[in-house]
């Protein structure tokens, strides 16, 4: 009886690809760049991994918003996007940065308990699409954009920073697949 191939292959990334790439990307990292106080680089000048630094902070708070925007709109989305938006939250804290709050039942604090050194108005709510399926989407497609521009960021900071970026940017990737698992 010949083999005859299933009728139709999932899309998108497999588990297996996501761990091969974030391995990659570790290693990559860790082999590239010398010791972290290498003074003599170019790439690894404090100027450049300050930005890095300030620039991945920012990104991660920026999720960790989307995120809150998302779970205000649909709470039944808790269980599933809470956990997420707990380890982004980290992400901001460990590139130096501050988390927006989060209120006990999951739901985002508000504005002005979130962010005290930023004026409400400086952080507009991102528009959170009309169903749950594509608010979901949205939240993969960003946390996708937020990992490649990680991934970039790679060769022009010191090891440490390099590394930490590696993994943050793994765990973007991660995100994105468990926030697309199940909804194609």
């Amino acid at each position: 009886m010949p083999f005859s191939p299933p009728p139709r292959t999932p899309s998108g990334p497999r588990r297996r690809a996501l761990f091969v790439s974030a391995a990659g990307a570790a290693l990559s990292a860790g082999c590239s760049a010398g010791s972290d106080g290498s003074g003599g680089t170019t790439g690894g000048s404090p100027s450049v991994a300050a930005r890095a630094r300030a620039r991945a902070a920012r990104d991660s708070q920026g999720l960790a918003e989307r995120y809150d925007a998302v779970l205000a709109v649909y709470p039944a989305l808790a269980d599933r996007l809470v956990p997420l938006r707990a380890a982004v939250a980290g992400h901001t804290e460990a590139f130096g940065g501050r988390a927006p709050e989060v209120a006990a039942q999951g739901a985002p604090a508000k504005p002005s308990e979130a962010s005290p050194s930023l004026p409400a108005s400086a952080s507009p709510s991102p528009a959170v699409p009309g169903t749950e399926r594509d608010a979901l989407a949205e939240l993969a497609a960003a946390e996708r954009a937020v990992a490649d521009r990680r991934a970039k960021a790679l060769l022009d900071v010191p090891g440490e920073l390099a590394r930490l970026l590696a993994s943050v940017a793994a765990a973007g990737a991660a995100h994105a697949y468990l926030l697309t698992e199940g909804t194609n």
